[in-house]
């Protein structure tokens, strides 16, 4: 097994959403198991504790490479005012790992 890799990305939050006004953009990070593609852990530039946790939740134990499913996970699950920043910022970071790993775009 690998070392872990460590991908960050970035998007715009909505102007009156407190993560713009308190960090500027949304920002997600997520630690990377290369050899499987699944994530081990994900935090974001949230607020509150519970949206942390909750989008931590989304992607546990699942594969960053699997963005159609993550996507339509996130639109189904996550109502929140940053949604459409954390689908941008989610991809923004996947393709960056792809980057990183030598992957084709996917």
């Amino acid at each position: 097994m690998s070392s872990s890799v460590f991908v960050t990305g970035e998007a715009k939050a909505p102007s009156n959403n407190p993560i713009t006004s308190q960090y500027g953009l949304f920002f997600i990070a997520f630690e990377i198991e290369p050899d499987t593609h699944r994530i081990l852990d994900a935090e974001c530039s949230a607020t509150l504790a519970l949206t942390n946790r909750f989008v931590r939740s989304l992607f546990a134990e699942e594969r960053i490479t699997d963005e159609g499913l993550l996507t339509e996970r996130i639109a189904a699950r996550y109502h929140g005012s940053s949604q459409r920043a954390l689908i941008a910022a989610f991809h923004h970071a996947a393709t960056k790992y792809r980057s990183a790993v030598g992957l084709a775009a996917g």
